[in-house]
Parts: structure tokens; sequence; C-alpha cells
């Protein structure tokens, strides 16, 4: 409770529907329900091909769908609005969680990736609805924190009916921390298996018009306080050389986007926002991107990527977006959250690791100068995407595998 009130303190969103969160909402009249949880704004947007497909699949059963932060809960209604039920998923307490499957009655319950909470895992197995962990990965680092907490972890993943990784590695630390080996399979990541929006090449064509078509952009996207900074101090290196350049910078979080501008206009540029429509001609030197749900349109608007989350500690965000739109990426050296795709990525010349603003501003600068360079590591990031296709449907072989018999 403090720490959601100190969320809501920093991030007002949080204040809102507090009641969900221990499965306090009016009862449910559900048909066969299949629970889809996934944590957050990357996880939802993962996790939408596969709800699409189970729609498609099972029509005759209802989707239920869980976030635990409000962004995430955001992206669940814009992309299914009426066609899920969408709550916020039990603070893993013995009584939420009973509660919360009194209520649903789920006949299976799908996590996404990591979002692997004790109680739930528990009480749902023991209600006898199957429980599989998909696009399942576990990093080094976290690997070693389930092996400090065995005695937690391991009656935990046994709980698991499936657990379908993204790679062998995965698959290895999932084994060594103490689920079952008859029960671990790799499918590849469900997150190659997206598709972009066919109206995102005509809305991003009007926004270089408006900037200006020929300038050299490039974009932050997903930034964690202490990437913006080095972000700008880049972007200041770069206007020496080009004057015209335009940064987008796109906060990971909401609740910086204030933050983050004051820093932008603090450092001397000429910001424009894009929640409040500013005229974003050629003069605007950084593009705020505050709104929600418009990433793919900025990166399809840029020249080159920088993927945050990477310079500091927060272990990256997904690279496969701009690399799907044949965008040269560039992180930083911290990605253990997407280890295995972004070494994948580098191992083909499509994905640049830096350490620093300055190197961050070189690489950029190399891309800017160098068109076919630039498009030749585009590509390079574009065919491992198109490659590792396919996840999506091992996958759904398993959720049909552990599908309750109808009844």
């Amino acid at each position: 409770m403090l720490r959601l009130l100190y969320r809501a303190w920093k991030a007002p969103a949080y204040a809102a529907r507090w009641l969900e969160r221990f499965a306090l909402f009016p009862q449910q009249s559900l048909n066969k329900p299949i629970w889809v949880h996934a944590v957050s704004v990357g996880e939802t947007i993962a996790a939408a091909p596969l709800i699409k497909s189970l729609q498609q699949r099972y029509p005759e059963r209802d989707i239920v769908v869980t976030t635990m932060t409000p962004t995430g809960s955001e992206r669940v209604q814009a992309l299914f609005g009426d066609s899920v039920f969408h709550v916020y998923a039990p603070y893993d307490l013995p009584s939420s969680v009973k509660r919360f499957l009194r209520k649903i009655k789920p006949e299976m319950l799908i996590i996404m990736e990591t979002e692997l909470w004790p109680n739930i895992v528990h009480c749902t197995a023991r209600s006898g609805a199957p429980v599989i962990l998909a696009n399942a990965r576990l990093s080094e680092r976290s690997a070693r924190g389930y092996q400090r907490v065995r005695f937690i972890a391991q009656p935990m993943l046994r709980g698991l009916s499936r657990i379908v990784a993204q790679n062998a590695a995965d698959a290895d630390r999932f084994k060594l921390a103490g689920a079952e080996e008859g029960r671990v399979v790799v499918s590849g990541s469900i997150k190659f298996d997206f598709s972009i929006d066919s109206s995102i090449t005509t809305k991003s064509h009007d926004l270089k018009l408006q900037w200006g078509k020929n300038r050299p952009v490039w974009i932050a996207a997903s930034t964690h306080q202490g990437e913006d900074q080095p972000a700008l101090d880049a972007h200041k290196k770069l206007l020496k050389q080009w004057p015209d350049a335009l940064l987008i910078i796109v906060p990971r979080h909401p609740e910086r986007f204030k933050s983050v501008y004051q820093l932008c206009t603090r450092a001397g540029y000429k910001t424009a926002k894009r929640s409040s429509k500013d005229m974003l001609d050629e003069t605007v030197q950084v593009l705020l991107a505050d709104t929600m749900g418009e990433l793919m349109l900025f990166y399809a608007a840029a020249d080159v990527a920088f993927v945050g989350g990477s310079l500091i500690e927060s272990g990256g965000h997904n690279p496969l977006e701009p690399a799907a739109l044949k965008m040269p990426v560039i992180m930083g050296p911290h990605i253990f959250n997407f280890e295995g795709i972004c070494h994948e990525l580098s191992a083909a010349g499509g994905l640049k690791f830096v350490g620093s603003a300055e190197l961050l501003a070189d690489r950029v600068g190399e891309f800017f100068e160098d068109e076919p360079y630039r498009q030749e590591v585009g590509l390079a990031a574009n065919v491992v995407v198109e490659a590792n296709r396919g996840a999506l449907d091992r996958l759904l072989s398993e959720i049909d595998a552990c599908m309750l018999p109808k009844t």
C-alpha cells in the first residue's frame, strides 16, 4: 500500500481503481475464460498478436487481460476495447488471488515473459487451470536471484504446466532454477511476430513534411532517467555538423514527460510537444513525444534509433520495432531484458553498441553521413526480424496441448 501511494504521488493514474488490485470488482459472467497477464506496455504489445489469435482460435471463450500498470491498461483498452474483459491483476495476496479466481473462474492462465507471482501460480494451478509462461525469458541476473530463493522459486516453477522459452539459454536457466525439464520448451520470441499498421507510412510521411522532408532525424526511444541528458548532449554535438538535425525523445514513463520537457528547454533547445500539437517546422530541434501509443509512428519518421533503458542498468527495451522498419539500431551496454535478440541483431550487423553520450553522437553521425551504410545496417536488422517469425504458431500449439477438454 505504501508503494502504491508513492507511485500515485509520482504518477496520478495509479490513484485510480485501487479496489481492482484486491480483486474488488463486480462478479463477472464469462464463458470458459482464458486469462492473459501482461505486466505493462511492452508485454501488452507483445501479447497483442497472441490475444488476437486466441480470439480467432477459441471464439466461444472470453479473454481476460490483466496488467499491473496504468500505461499497460491504456494499451489494452486502445488495442482491444470491449472485446476483452480487462482489470488490474490482483496483488499476490492469497485472499485477493482467491477472490479473483472465484469471480473470473479462468480455465487457463497465460503469463507473459517473467511476471511470476507465487500465490497467483499456486492458486490458479490448484484450481485445476493450466498455467503457461509464454515468451518466457530469464536473465542471468534474475536466475541468480531465483537460486537465492530456490525454496520459493522451485515450487512456483513446478506449478507451471508449460514454460515456453524464447531461446535455449532461457530454457536452461529455468531448468537450473527448478523447473521440470519435460515442461520446458523453446519457441523463439513472439515479439518477432508483430505486424506494422499500414497507415504508419502515410502518417510518418506527413510528419516529415511538417519538419522538413530531408532533415536528418534520430530518435531516443523509451528513455529512463539518466538517459535523457546523454541524448541531449549527443544531439548538441550532432548539431555542430548537422545544424538542421532533429531529435525525437520518447520518455518511457508518462510521469516524466514534464521533467524531460524542462530538461530540453533548460538546455536551450527549441522543443515542441506532440501533445500540444506544436508547430513542427524546420526550427524545432527537439520533439518531445509525450503521447501514448505512437512509438512506431516516431520510429517510422526517423532515420536512426537509439533504444533506451540500456545506458542505465534497466535492461533495455525492444529493438525489434525499429529493426522491422529497416532502421539501424543503437543501444547501450545494459541489454539483459533482450540479451539474445540484441546479440543476434549485433552479430548480423543490424545493431551497434555504445557506452556514452559522445559515442552515441559518433554512431548517429556515422549513419547521418553515409546513407548506403545506414541502409545496409537497417536491412541487416530487418533480415533478423523476418528470419525469426513463427514463434507465435509454436506457442499456440503448446497452448492447444494444455487446453482443458471442452465440457
